[in-house]
């Protein structure tokens, strides 16, 4: 594993052995264009500084040392990409990375300070594109202590001061933002929890979720999202902790979200998304009607 270590005002990458790390801090955040992030390339010869996202590395940094650390790792520049090995491995580890991580700071860049008035900081928190993302499921649920930051680094409380309202936002059981081990929870509904959530990169709707599940498997880029998710469901199945609990033929599950046009009709929905995700189990259904009665719309726009 590859951390950033603090020394004298400024911070440096070392290799350090995944079996015997120091404490460290690690960073969730969402990700701007790739041309704003600082790389592990960028790093190496000192040329992230000019870039946007040069600013949330630096309020980890600083953030970690006022917490009395010396280590800290960001996704963007902490794995060299460029080499398909390091990369897969660093897929594979990454929700024991957040685990084992003794601080996890969440920056949310779309959320404002206290300048704003309270009420816009709270619209924008529960708005934040960081409960969208496919990523931050496992960087919500593997940490024990996750601090939520605004975008000038302005502390908005942690996930034990506010689990009732992430379970709002997200639908991801009390229990296991509280640490509940994740084997406790349905194959259903831990893949529930990621149907509604995006990646930028279609296949990593799956990969996403392999700590989730507890499971590894190889990355193959440009097999495409459904490909990938068949890949990761057949991986599950043959779990010997989840044998019993997913139904032999589960193919996929479809990673789309509601459709807009449906607002207001949650009555409806509800359930629909009961015999859908019913506990321990993934259910078909079909939908049946005269033609041109609203039938399409219980589907998300995408398809």
């Amino acid at each position: 594993m590859r951390l950033l270590k603090l020394e004298d005002g400024d911070f440096s990458p070392i290799k350090l052995d995944g079996n015997n790390l120091p404490e460290y801090a690690i960073l969730s955040h969402t990700w701007s264009t790739d041309g704003d992030e600082v790389t592990f390339e960028d790093l190496m010869k000192g040329t992230g500084k000019g870039k946007s996202g040069y600013k949330k590395i630096t309020f980890c940094a600083k953030q970690t040392e006022l917490d009395g650390l010396k280590y800290f790792w960001v996704d963007t520049c902490c794995i060299n990409k460029a080499d398909f090995t390091e990369l897969a491995e660093a897929i594979n580890s990454m929700f024991r990375w957040y685990r084992e991580a003794a601080r996890c700071y969440v920056y949310l860049s779309d959320v404002p300070d206290s300048k704003d008035s309270k009420s816009t900081i709270e619209s924008a928190f529960r708005n934040s594109r960081w409960f969208k993302r496919g990523w931050t499921l496992q960087e919500l649920i593997a940490p024990s202590s996750v601090q939520f930051f605004s975008r000038d680094g302005e502390l908005l409380g942690d996930k034990k001061l506010r689990e009732q309202q992430i379970h709002q936002i997200t639908g991801i059981a009390i229990e296991s933002l509280r640490g509940q081990p994740l084997s406790h929870f349905g194959v259903a509904e831990r893949l529930s929890w990621a149907a509604r959530r995006d990646t930028k990169i279609e296949e990593d709707a799956a990969y996403c979720q392999l700590g989730i599940f507890d499971i590894h498997m190889p990355l193959i880029y440009g097999e495409g999202r459904f490909k990938a998710l068949d890949r990761l469901l057949r991986k599950i199945q043959k779990s010997s902790n989840a044998r019993s609990r997913l139904p032999t033929d589960v193919s996929w599950i479809m990673p789309f979200g509601n459709s807009t046009h449906l607002a207001g009709h949650e009555s409806r929905l509800a359930p629909h998304n009961e015999q859908l995700f019913a506990e321990d189990n993934i259910t078909k259904m079909a939908i049946t009607g005269l033609g041109r009665i609203g039938k399409v719309q219980i589907f998300p726009d995408e398809m």
